[in-house]
């Protein structure tokens, strides 16, 4: 399993980053490290695009599985039935978001054994490369020495080092790490439909230990707010231990995840009929009778 994720995974995000390293100007990790998260984000549009489309479509649900929930009256089987009809008729698939995390873990993956690779043991350049990749003249340079591989984000953050080091703390890297962590708040913030009268998962605690069965929905929900905290702060603690240029991956992506989930979210409703759903019609306007009715009394008084 590991021979097959090296060569099937791990080797071409490595080939990838090492040509976009070769070719760029100055040849700045940093900027290399944004290319590539730009060109697997850009990729990976489609599949982001309709897992955002899906996101969107659930929000609109909302009402509707509220609705359900009171006609259900506690009957979880009547409940979970009447759910699977509704997202039947509108299209949505509730398990269709987690297969661009699916997508998006092995690649960071790679990308983090990458990283070590180039930062560690520069060798791999020439050993991990493809051969069309070796024959690059600026592979060629570092291999005969006549070049020296740079670590570094506008030639001023050293990306190989760590935010917090043994000999203190490093602040440009610590900087990123900070980014990085809130960039994932709001990216999570924005995914979170807008419900003021959710349950708090302390209530739901509270209410099971009193005897009462939570309901799945409420649990979820309030597990998805949990970690709309949990999540930045696991970001910034991994971010501070590795080198600095996965932090900046991570700051890079979700930027760019933030951008997309805001394209995607507020553009218009037409494109959402692929999921079965039609726009919000605008209320019609009544037609105006008080010149009819002003002209019938004029005719009154003339009889």
């Amino acid at each position: 399993m590991g021979e097959l994720f090296r060569t099937f995974i791990e080797q071409p995000v490595f080939n990838l980053l090492e040509v976009i390293y070769a070719l760029v100007p100055g040849h700045d990790l940093g900027i290399s490290i944004i290319i590539f998260t730009i060109i697997i984000r850009a990729a990976m549009w489609p599949l982001v695009k309709r897992q955002l489309h899906q996101t969107k479509a659930m929000r609109k649900l909302q009402p509707e599985l509220k609705k359900i929930k009171k006609a259900a009256a506690g009957d979880r089987q009547k409940e979970a039935r009447l759910q699977m009809e509704l997202y039947k008729e509108h299209g949505v698939k509730p398990f269709a978001t987690i297969g661009t995390l699916i997508i998006q873990l092995p690649i960071f993956i790679a990308l983090y054994f990458s990283v070590r690779k180039i930062i560690e043991t520069p060798e791999y350049l020439q050993t991990f490369a493809y051969e069309p990749v070796k024959n690059l003249s600026y592979i060629q340079d570092l291999a005969s020495g006549a070049a020296q591989l740079e670590h570094m984000l506008f030639g001023v953050v050293d990306l190989s080092r760590k935010a917090i080091e043994s000999g203190g703390v490093y602040v440009p890297a610590l900087l990123i790490a900070i980014a990085a962590a809130v960039a994932q708040y709001y990216q999570s913030k924005l995914m979170l439909p807008d419900d003021k009268d959710a349950k708090k998962l302390s209530e739901i605690m509270k209410e099971a230990a009193a005897g009462n069965q939570a309901d799945q929905s409420d649990v979820s929900a309030a597990v998805s707010r949990t970690m709309l905290y949990f999540l930045p702060f696991f970001t910034f603690i991994f971010a501070v231990s590795v080198p600095s240029a996965l932090a900046l991956y991570l700051l890079t992506t979700s930027l760019i995840g933030y951008a997309q989930q805001a394209y995607v979210l507020n553009q218009d409703k037409e494109e959402m009929h692929d999921l079965g759903e039609e726009p919000d019609k605008k209320p019609t306007k009544k037609p105006k009778t008080t010149k009819k009715k002003s002209s019938n009394k004029k005719k009154r008084r003339k009889k």
